[in-house]
């Protein structure tokens, strides 16, 4: 299963692709889409659904994670913010796939294990559970690939197992069974 983790942002949105095989996570791609203030705000949208929109159909996710507002310093930061979060939903609904949206506390609960977590905590923690050898850099796309992690624990084991078994490719026919160890015909 793969998943497409989103943490808007007006001027760096970030972005992290996780797939799984069920017990195993293993990053995909991650980032950033950086926008300069000087190219004005709608602007500054319009590049986040396009950037956003061009990294749906490169990596085709099974679902998209969004992490939803929760807190901002004044309202005209909310406001803003809800605009690139408005934007990120919009792309992934225009591609065809389904939206998840979890709270920071959420995030960090699924990902560390505590909801009042330190930013460094959960991009250590993204660090361990991907196997990386390095922290995911910028902080925006470790930000993005834990809600995807998050989404991903969030699944019952059931689903996600169901779902990796169902995309591995199968033999069509007896003809193209091969049995393990038998590569000589």
């Amino acid at each position: 299963m793969k998943v497409f983790g989103i943490d808007p942002g007006s001027e760096r949105t970030g972005y992290g692709c996780v797939e799984t095989d069920g017990s195993r996570h293993r990053l995909v791609a991650c980032g950033a889409i950086v926008t300069s203030p000087r190219l004005g705000f709608p602007a500054q949208l319009l590049r986040i659904h396009q950037q956003l929109s061009a990294l749906l159909a490169e990596h085709r996710p099974e679902c998209v994670a969004v992490e939803s507002v929760f807190y901002a310093a004044n309202v005209r930061s909310a406001l803003k913010l809800g605009h690139a979060r408005g934007v990120a939903l919009l792309a992934a609904i225009e591609a065809g796939y389904t939206c998840a949206e979890y709270s920071p506390a959420e995030v960090k609960c699924a990902v560390v294990g505590y909801g009042r977590a330190e930013k460094h905590q959960v991009q250590e923690m993204v660090k361990l559970l991907l196997g990386l050898a390095e922290v995911p850099t910028p902080h925006d796309a470790a930000d993005a690939l834990a809600v995807a992690i998050c989404h991903l624990h969030s699944q019952r084991p059931d689903v996600v197992t169901e779902h990796v078994r169902a995309t591995r490719s199968k033999p069509k026919s007896w003809r193209d069974y091969i049995p393990p160890g038998d590569n000589e015909r």
